[in-house]
């Protein structure tokens, strides 16, 4: 059925590809349904739970049963073992996380802004999503990467940034309601939507951050074999990427600036760069890689020239990278002298040369 789907003639043949083949080799079997997504090996994976157990204490399991999952993971990647022929426990690895996430909220560090508040009891911090699952929308989106797409996409309210010229500012910045629903309703929408035909489930926003415990809860009750992508800022806490290590099939990330300052000015979050570039680093180690980089008029030698310096020195082999020049003026940019214009050719066509000449995978 997935022909129906395929309005975009490059969808077709994007698996194809070299260079999706060479960076995305397991996100291929996974759409194929020739390897299960992560957190269905997170199912398979058991956690014996015990009285009055420490969180510390809980961490440790967490991180020891992740050593299993690894194992797991691998003989299934080399077919020495089926999935369908394990055993699924009564508690398992991905229940652990839910746990430990839930903990994680009592004072809420999801992200780095740590506000510290107690989420489960219907706190608010900084993104003002306090005990309820909140979306805006969700839908198949055709306009991802050609090899994503058709995906389904679901569009979590609110962020965990306040970006001056953000395109989806009236979810990002709560200026319309959202739609509270429950973990039961969207695991029925994956798994209607990939027997569809989508290639994976698209976790955006806003920012998916904030809604890590309904996320969790979601996968646990989908049956399908489906990949997950994490389309992100990448301002998670140390917390949330250990929790995200086998939830997580491809990260697709956004890498907006080259310098914290820029971060600080034009999306009003602190360290910015020693958070994301932490965190990009994790995230290679995990699984696989898509980045982003969304040129701004203006900031080529600020952010796009040392982001694509840092991801040839860093995670060159590890990633693929789009970049974007679709930037134009929304929200507020209009009070900034540097970022109130389009972007010019020339600007595109430096940042496309650099990137070329650091030889990174660059999306065509």
């Amino acid at each position: 059925m997935w022909e129906l789907f395929f309005l975009r003639p490059d969808a077709v043949t994007a698996l194809e590809d070299e260079t999706v083949q060479k960076i995305l080799p397991r996100y291929i079997k996974v759409v194929r349904d020739e390897l299960p997504a992560n957190f269905q090996i997170l199912k398979k994976i058991e956690f014996k739970p015990k009285k009055n157990l420490t969180n510390q204490q809980l961490w440790k399991i967490h991180d020891e049963l992740m050593k299993d999952f690894y194992i797991l993971k691998k003989k299934l990647d080399e077919f020495k073992v089926e999935i369908d022929d394990l055993k699924t426990p009564r508690f398992s690895l991905l229940d652990l996380k839910i746990h430990l996430v839930k903990e994680i909220m009592k004072s809420c560090e999801l992200c780095e802004w740590k506000c510290g508040v107690n989420r489960l009891k219907g706190e608010l911090g900084f993104c003002k999503v306090g005990n309820e699952c909140i979306i805006s929308s969700e839908h198949i989106h055709y306009g991802e990467e050609s090899y994503y797409v058709p995906s389904f996409t679901i569009f979590y309210w609110s962020c965990t940034f306040s970006c001056q010229y953000c395109q989806n500012y009236t979810i990002s910045q709560r200026l319309e309601p959202g739609i509270v629903v429950t973990s039961e309703h969207l695991a029925k929408r994956i798994e209607t939507r990939r027997e569809e035909g989508c290639r994976n489930v698209n976790f955006v926003g806003g920012s998916p951050t904030p809604h890590i415990l309904w996320i969790l809860q979601t996968l646990k009750h989908c049956r399908v074999n489906i990949p997950t992508l994490w389309n992100s800022n990448m301002y998670m806490s140390e917390k949330s990427m250990k929790i995200l290590g086998g939830i997580v099939d491809v990260y697709l990330t956004d890498l907006k600036y080259g310098n914290s300052r820029c971060g600080l000015r034009l999306s009003k979050v602190p360290k910015y760069w020693e958070v994301v570039t932490r965190n990009h680093l994790i995230a290679m180690r995990q699984t696989e890689m898509t980045i982003r980089h969304l040129i701004l008029p203006n900031h080529v030698e600020c952010c796009s020239f040392p982001i694509l310096e840092w991801i040839a020195e860093n995670i060159k082999d590890k990633c693929i990278v789009n970049v974007m020049d679709q930037y134009y003026p929304c929200f507020k940019a209009i009070e900034y002298p540097d970022i109130n214009r389009r972007i010019t050719r020339e600007e595109y066509q430096r940042v496309l040369e650099k990137a070329r000449e650091l030889e990174l995978n660059v999306l065509d």
